[in-house]
């Protein structure tokens, strides 16, 4: 038995605690008398803190198209008919559609540079937080390797207050064989900035979460950028040589490695 850290009391660890080095879930936390001990309770209150944070954090368009610039990918910025982020957290319905000045220059773009085999959407979503650390280096390390491979590729769209089926509006307007969106997740007490990455072939309005794949929890504690890019890189060609997405298209990745 320890002194809790307030100097009051007694902590009793508890015999599990050698596995809390093998996960950031919260185990193994020991108790004061019937209660948490105050460094694990207030560790909890800091963690909840930061997911409330990471989901009003601002998105900064300018810095993330910045940063692909750096990268030598071109991007444009779009809106959802959300507009601020009370109103995009309250309507979730009005994060899945763009504003008509959104439209209205993804049909130019679609004009000037024509179809696309493939789209990225960059949105914030639940968390900026996770587009700013993750989303230019994942983009970095596949865009090349698609443009390589002769990819048609249309501008990286910069979705603020979007949602995942926003990418069906947008790929739809772009005419793009599919459409990755790269998109904040809801963030967990152990993990505010995890991107998530969804793919939807031959994406128009009205396409359901059964017709996409996801790549999630892409974070350096999670799935890196490297290894997500690895795997959407493989999602993609096979979507495109298959025709389909969603429940009709597994990632085989795992089995090719054995």
């Amino acid at each position: 038995m320890a002194a809790d850290d307030t100097g009051v009391g007694l902590t009793q660890p508890d015999p599990w605690r050698e596995l809390r080095a093998f996960t950031p879930a919260r185990i193994a936390l020991g108790r004061a008398g019937a209660s948490l001990p105050t460094k694990p309770h207030l560790d909890f209150q800091l963690a909840h803190a930061w997911a409330r944070s990471a989901v009003h954090d601002v998105f900064d368009v300018e810095a993330v198209a910045q940063a692909l610039r750096q990268a030598g990918i071109e991007s444009l910025a779009v809106r959802s008919a959300a507009g601020e982020r009370n109103r995009y957290l309250q309507r979730p319905d009005l994060g899945r559609r763009l504003d008509a000045a959104s439209r209205l220059l993804l049909e130019r773009e679609l004009a000037a540079a024509g179809p696309a085999d493939g789209a990225f959407v960059v949105a914030d979503g639940l968390s900026a937080r996770a587009v700013h650390r993750h989303s230019v280096p994942l983009l970095a390390h596949l865009e090349p390797r698609l443009l390589a491979e002769g990819w048609m590729l249309a501008r990286v769209v910069l979705a603020e207050q979007g949602r995942v089926a926003l990418g069906d509006e947008i790929g739809g307007l772009l005419r793009a064989g599919l459409v990755v969106v790269l998109i904040g997740e809801r963030p967990g007490l152990s993990s505010p900035d995890s991107l998530g990455a969804y793919l939807t072939w031959q994406p128009r309005p009205g396409r359901t979460d059964a017709e996409r794949n996801c790549v999630s929890n892409i974070r350096p504690e999670g799935l890196t950028c490297v290894a997500a890019s690895d795997k959407l890189h493989y999602l993609m060609n096979e979507a495109r040589r298959r025709r389909v997405s969603g429940l009709g298209l597994k990632d085989e990745t795992g089995a090719l490695e054995q």
